[in-house]
């Protein structure tokens, strides 16, 4: 309807298409995961059913094997780029870690939560900002290119903090959900969520670790089936609402 033609190199014209597959990452022509989010979960809970059935083990150990070898990666794959931020979304997905845990001998008893504390389980929830939160750091530190443009500040109070793209609140709802759950806002966020002494990490190894025993002390209760929560979950939200007891860590706005 543009009247603009686009053309592969044998001068066919590329027809439109309603989703585009970048990689392995489907995009919706109004910018949207959806499609993506869908596909992930059903090839998720095919592989679940698969590895289920296949093997009768159900000790933590084999269980455990099961869920990082071949379960996690059919939902984490490029997610910092799709991390989605509306409950039903995050519901959706956390439900594959949530069925398969429950099938553990020792955690039939225990609620989701609780499964999470006792097998020392972040929800791949945690798990996707804890991705995002390492991609910025490798941003800053200039080991992966930074195509989004993000910027950083550094003061000796704050340490190293990123620049939240600003937005015009007039926009469309449709597109302020986009915004919001974009990589330039959602990275600069969660960055700027985790204390100063993970920020100011001086190699990739040292992030990790203080990332992690940060992680620890932040409670992990996504949104589920199931369970009744006012908050979503992220670290953002738990950064503006709630006062932890944090040991040596604080949040540091």
């Amino acid at each position: 309807s543009s009247g603009i033609n686009a053309e592969y190199g044998d001068g066919s014209t590329i027809q439109p298409s309603n989703i585009v597959n970048d990689l392995g990452v489907l995009q919706s022509s109004d910018g949207s995961w959806t499609p993506h989010l869908a596909e992930l979960t059903t090839k998720a809970r095919r592989m679940s059913g698969w590895a289920l059935s296949v093997f009768s083990d159900r000790s933590t150990g084999t269980m455990l094997t099961l869920l990082q070898s071949v379960i996690r990666p059919q939902v984490e794959y490029c997610s910092p780029l799709w991390n989605p931020v509306k409950k039903r979304d995050i519901s959706s997905i956390e439900d594959i870690q949530r069925r398969f845990t429950r099938k553990i001998d020792s955690c039939k008893e225990l609620s989701y939560w609780e499964r999470l504390e006792h097998l020392d389980l972040l929800s791949l929830q945690r798990r996707r900002e804890r991705y995002i939160v390492i991609h910025v750091w490798k941003i800053l530190n200039e080991i992966v290119p930074n195509s989004v443009g993000m910027k950083f500040r550094k003061s000796s109070r704050r340490g190293i903090k990123a620049t939240v793209p600003p937005f015009n609140h007039q926009a469309q709802g449709a597109i302020s959900t986009r915004f919001e759950s974009s990589f330039a806002v959602r990275g600069a966020q969660l960055w700027n969520s985790v204390p100063k002494e993970v920020r100011e990490c001086q190699s990739l190894h040292a992030l990790k670790v203080s990332l992690g025993n940060f992680l620890r002390t932040v409670p992990d209760e996504p949104p589920v089936r199931g369970y009744t929560t006012a908050w979503s979950n992220s670290l953002i939200d738990w950064k503006r609402g709630v006062q932890l007891n944090l040991g040596e860590y604080s949040f540091i706005s």
